[in-house]
């Protein structure tokens, strides 16, 4: 019987998401070619795995069984391998504040598969870095003008809330609809921000933008009374300032995140930690 490893690695991506489209976009294969796949192991085991039809997909009783043995049989190779080969640090870039618990579960899920460790690198330009090489994997944030060659694996999306001095006279008790942002200066982070004069292409945002070039300096810009700002809710859980405060919006657009990385060098831990992230995204997502 030929089944072969990636048979099983693509069974177990779509026995996770539940969903072909989904199970695709993370390994990176187009969807008939995965359905192909499926159809291979099935054929070869003379069993049906997975019920699907339009609407829905889900394991048979058989599935059910196969994926439990799947991952350990999948977990077992990845033991083996590791046993001889030496890991090397996966290098993780962030721009400010890991999103919170995702980034933690993926690190300590990609550590416990015995991958090797996460090495956190901070930089202000992910997506240089990982053309450069300098790190593997990027958290972004709404990421733009991304390069081709760069491939990006949505994730899911975070809140926003406002951001504004202590002495801006913004009351704190009701939220915030999006379209007031129009009657304040607007302060934006040029090179990380999610948010600035490209989030209203039509005009009809902020009259006045104030433009910084880093996390500290907008953080202080905002303190100062400079004006107001969006950020990720994370933001409102994890900064301790005293002259800043963070209100709720009504109706923000949400913020996405992604991770990223480029294919080629170092193809096989890059693609593990992508494995790791979205398979504990879509254990969240289940519970």
């Amino acid at each position: 019987m030929d089944v072969e490893l990636r048979h099983l690695r693509a069974f177990l991506m779509v026995g996770r998401h539940l969903s072909f489209t989904r199970a695709a976009e993370q390994l990176f294969v187009t969807q008939p070619a995965l359905t192909r796949t499926i159809k291979q192991l099935e054929d070869l085991l003379e069993t049906r795995l997975l019920d699907r039809d339009t609407r829905r997909v889900g394991l048979t009783e058989a599935g059910a069984r196969f994926f439990e043995q799947a991952q350990s049989a999948v977990a077992a190779v990845d033991r083996a391998v590791s046993s001889v080969v030496a890991p090397t640090p996966l290098r993780l870039a962030f721009t400010w504040l890991l999103p919170t618990p995702w980034a933690q579960d993926a690190i300590a899920e990609y550590e416990r598969m015995g991958e090797g460790s996460v090495s956190l690198v901070r930089t202000d330009e992910p997506v240089d870095a990982l053309l450069r090489g300098d790190v593997d994997v990027a958290v972004l944030r709404e990421p733009r003008a991304v390069p081709e060659q760069v491939r990006v694996v949505p994730l899911f999306h975070e809140e926003r809330v406002l951001i504004c001095s202590a002495r801006s006279g913004i009351p704190v008790d009701r939220p915030v609809p999006w379209g007031d942002l129009r009657h304040h200066p607007f302060v934006f982070n040029a090179v990380t921000g999610t948010v600035g004069p490209w989030s209203w292409p039509d005009g009809d945002g902020p009259a006045t933008f104030v433009e910084t070039a880093n996390y500290d300096e907008w953080l202080e810009s905002i303190a100062a009374g400079r004006g107001v700002s969006a950020v990720s809710a994370i933001a409102a859980q994890r900064t301790i300032h005293p002259a800043i405060r963070f209100v709720p919006f009504a109706d923000a657009p949400p913020s996405s995140v992604s991770i990223a990385f480029v294919p080629g060098d170092r193809d096989l831990v890059k693609r593990r930690f992508v494995g790791a992230a979205t398979a504990v995204l879509a254990s969240t997502e289940q519970r």
